[in-house]
């Protein structure tokens, strides 16, 4: 069985974005916005509890995992295709 490589790559980099946008609000809500930079935001440029922050960690992390997805699918049927 192959991977669809185009297809595996946008469903990571959908789950990876919208959970980080989903878990930035989720921290908004209950703690409140701060621009602090998290051991994340060292990594995605920009990045901060706050509203502008969960929408340049939205892209970041979309493109972060559309390529790890690609890279994963790329992998595995490589190495199915193996006898």
């Amino acid at each position: 069985m192959r991977l669809n490589v185009k297809a595996f790559a946008l469903t990571c980099g959908l789950i990876w974005g919208l959970g980080l946008f989903l878990l930035t609000w989720w921290i908004i809500a209950f703690e409140g916005s701060t621009k602090e930079i998290t051991l994340i935001g060292q990594v995605y440029r920009g990045f901060n509890i706050s509203p502008l922050g969960s929408v340049i960690g939205l892209i970041w992390a979309l493109a972060d995992g559309m390529i790890g997805g690609a890279i994963f699918a790329w992998l595995y049927n490589l190495i199915a295709a193996r006898p």
